[in-house]
């Protein structure tokens, strides 16, 4: 899947809005809002009016990017949330936190997804003892995600759940940071979703 490689704090610019996509420098004075709170490219300060489809288009892509989801695989979930039974919108944000590189982001044991996503493919967590290095694995109620046995020496993880130590954890999941693992108490509901985004547009951009 294609992968955007220039630098991430051009899409928070992009979007007018911090989207928590570097770690602890998005907590930090060189945050790129907060320098330069204007969107990129030579005209980056002459903001146009969008329409309305270009509203529902970066609500769109300003999803797309907080969770590091590509096109097909998004529409994909689209289809999947309008396909269960509720609120398509809502039943969507609840499939993109069900993934296991935001689950692991979301507990702390990742400094942002794009790490937590790395470190899934580097084979670092189990769920429900099982070995997992697909980020886009979905999670499900009672899932246990651990750090591997043979992984628990990794620097990386034990840094990041002393530096997340202060964010709070979601309340449909549990961390116990001594046996570096976690449970999923149940799925997200949209209270518990934090992330600036109005999911109806992106319904009313599928819907067109």
């Amino acid at each position: 899947m294609a992968r955007y490689t220039d630098e991430q704090c051009r899409i928070c610019r992009r979007e007018g809005q911090k989207l928590f996509l570097k770690g602890s420098r998005c907590y930090s004075d060189k945050c790129s809002i907060s320098r330069r709170n204007y969107a990129p490219g030579q005209h980056g300060q002459k903001r146009a009016k969008l329409s309305e489809y270009g509203t529902q288009l970066r609500e769109k892509q300003k999803t797309k990017s907080y969770y590091g989801v590509g096109e097909k695989q998004f529409r994909g979930y689209f289809e999947m949330a309008s396909n269960k039974k509720g609120i398509t919108g809502e039943n969507l944000l609840q499939i993109l936190e069900s993934r296991l590189d935001n689950v692991v982001y979301r507990l702390g044991f990742g400094a942002s997804r794009a790490q937590a996503r790395q470190l899934v493919n580097h084979g670092q967590f189990a769920v429900n003892g099982h070995k997992v290095d697909i980020p886009s694995y979905l999670v499900k109620a009672g899932d246990v995600i651990t750090v591997r046995e043979n992984k628990k020496d990794n620097g990386a993880i034990k840094a990041n759940i002393e530096v997340n130590s202060a964010r709070p954890v979601p309340a449909w999941l549990e961390l116990n940071s001594e046996n570096l693992s976690g449970k999923v108490i149940r799925l997200a509901s949209r209270e518990d979703v934090d992330i600036p985004v109005e999911e109806h547009l992106i319904v009313e951009l599928y819907s067109k």
